[in-house]
């Protein structure tokens, strides 16, 4: 019963303590506030409405006041840089590493900030010496993160290659799409300069990095299609319905001119036509219908149109089947559909476009990196009015 009796006595004790630990804390607090100069608010003020300017000139006053604020230089660093105002930016991060005094934890964000800018300026080398010498520091992933995009702005792919593969290793996360990717690159190089050989082992690492890589089957397909053996070829692009049914549109061309030279047209469309069945495709459309138009003649061409427009109803599809209709179309309506074809044919130009997933770029042909955004394979294989019908 006493020892029950000291844990009720004690209550009080411990509650009158935290109550006097509350009150220290918050005189340091109000006390803390009270030394901070009033243009920081301010600062702070013009920031939250979105006033950029306002609130630079305000922490250039603080500067002006307190040099020694490294918190405030990098502050308004940042803000120079996110203006576009570069030069000014670089000189307030070298300034900072000018100081003797500055601690090393903000030397090296000091020395990243002024990497950021030089990338931003587009000054590419010195960017690279400065994010290379953060590499063995706590730094070392943001720091890759941007040698990364360094070396692919300078298609620098062998070295891109390398900082991927370090991303990975600090566990930054999986690389392996754009590791793929960049091995296609090279790939791609090697068979411009008709270097077939080495471009089929960039090929072969390629798909060890990623087996679902698209480009690089079809990469493939086209160096044995260099070596003469055109069987071989085929059968690689086929595979591509193996790792991407949609993508199949892409290799369509490649395949019916395959069929073509080896004397098995037919064979080439009825594969098409299958695919067709199985992912319909405005691009597949293209091929099959001049396949079609060639071998089988005008109304089996406008059959094909009119089946797949019913299946899948857009403008472009509408666009190609005004097209098989002025074929063999008399004289007197001749004129009239060359008028609303080419009425919605100025629509098709449009929608006939791929659209980037993550950012929304827009381009008429197919990427495998986005121009705007410089992500990998964001470009679905559908233009943007058949995903619109899709979805």
């Amino acid at each position: 019963m006493d020892f029950e009796l000291w844990w009720l006595l004690g209550i009080p004790v411990f509650f009158g303590l935290g109550w006097v630990a509350a009150r220290v804390d918050i005189k340091q607090l109000v006390s803390e506030s009270r030394t901070l100069p009033s243009g920081y608010f301010k600062g702070l003020n013009f920031l939250l409405n979105e006033q950029p300017d306002k609130a630079i000139d305000a922490f250039i006053e603080i500067v002006k006041l307190d040099s020694e604020s490294a918190d405030m230089h990098f502050a308004l660093g940042n803000l120079f840089r996110r203006r576009g105002e570069i030069e000014r930016a670089i000189r307030v991060h070298q300034n900072l590493l000018a100081r003797p005094d500055l601690p090393q934890e903000q030397q090296m964000q000091a020395q990243y900030e002024l990497g950021m800018d030089y990338l931003k300026a587009g000054l590419l080398d010195r960017a690279e010496e400065t994010f290379n010498q953060l590499v063995e520091t706590p730094y070392a992933v943001q720091a890759r993160r941007s040698l990364l995009e360094i070396f692919q702005r300078e298609k620098e792919w062998t070295r891109a290659i390398e900082a991927a593969v370090g991303l990975q290793e600090s566990g930054a996360g999986e690389r392996q799409k754009e590791i793929a990717q960049f091995y296609c690159e090279l790939a791609q190089d090697a068979l411009v300069h008709l270097q077939v050989a080495e471009a089929m082992a960039l090929l072969d690492k390629a798909l060890h990095a990623d087996r679902k890589n698209v480009r690089a089957t079809m990469l493939t397909g086209d160096a044995q299609l260099a070596q003469g053996d055109i069987e071989g070829a085929l059968l690689t692009w086929r595979r591509v319905e193996q790792q991407s049914v949609p993508h199949v549109a892409l290799v369509a061309g490649r395949l019916m001119d395959g069929y073509r030279k080896v004397g098995r047209p037919q064979e080439g469309v009825n594969l098409l036509r299958a695919y067709l069945a199985e992912a319909s495709s405005i691009d597949l459309i293209e091929v099959v219908f001049k396949a079609v138009l060639e071998l089988d003649g005008v109304e089996a061409a406008k059959q094909l149109v009119v089946e797949e427009l019913r299946r899948t109803p857009t403008l472009l599809g509408l666009d190609k089947l005004l097209e098989a209709r002025m074929m063999d179309a008399p004289a007197n309506i001749f004129e009239e559909l060359s008028m609303v074809k080419n009425l919605v044919h100025g629509y098709t130009q449009k929608l006939a476009r791929y659209q980037c997933s993550h950012c929304g770029f827009k381009a008429r042909q197919f990427y495998w990196q986005c121009p705007g955004c410089s992500r990998w394979e964001t470009y679905p294989p559908r233009r943007t009015e058949e995903l619109n019908v899709m979805n």
